[in-house]
């Protein structure tokens, strides 16, 4: 169960954000093996300044498409990975028209003891999830 956080720049239409939400929930589902309705995804809009997405020294030049995702996750394999990165990109690429040079990832792994979904708990451990 991933919490999913989605930065884009400002200027993007409701349908627009949750195609684009739907597509990274989807491909997470097929790619993480996550359950269906397990979705914790926030989106972010901002103005154009405050997203400083450099290119790291790859030659990538970022437009105003340009889209950050970040993810809180159990660990997964590396290929569970790689075809989560592959799957959005090319979706958002096909349905939306964003550029695959503008699709930036970051997974950060935690463990079950991370997480509360509620009351306090945590659920992973006590034996409810």
């Amino acid at each position: 169960m991933p919490l999913m956080r989605i930065d884009v720049i400002k200027g993007h239409d409701e349908q627009y954000l949750q195609k684009l939400m739907r597509i990274a929930y989807e491909v997470q589902v097929a790619t993480l093996g996550t359950p269906e309705n397990d979705r914790y995804q926030i989106l972010t809009q901002h103005e154009p300044f405050e997203m400083q997405i450099f290119d790291t020294g790859l030659g990538i030049e970022r437009t105003k498409d340009v889209v950050l995702f970040n993810l809180v996750t159990r660990p997964r394999s590396t290929k569970a990975k790689q075809m989560f990165y592959s799957e959005v990109v090319n979706r958002l690429n096909e349905e939306l028209g964003i550029r695959k040079a503008d699709v930036m990832f970051s997974l950060v792994p935690n463990n079950d003891d991370d997480w509360s979904f509620g009351n306090g708990e945590a659920e992973f451990l006590n034996g409810k999830l």
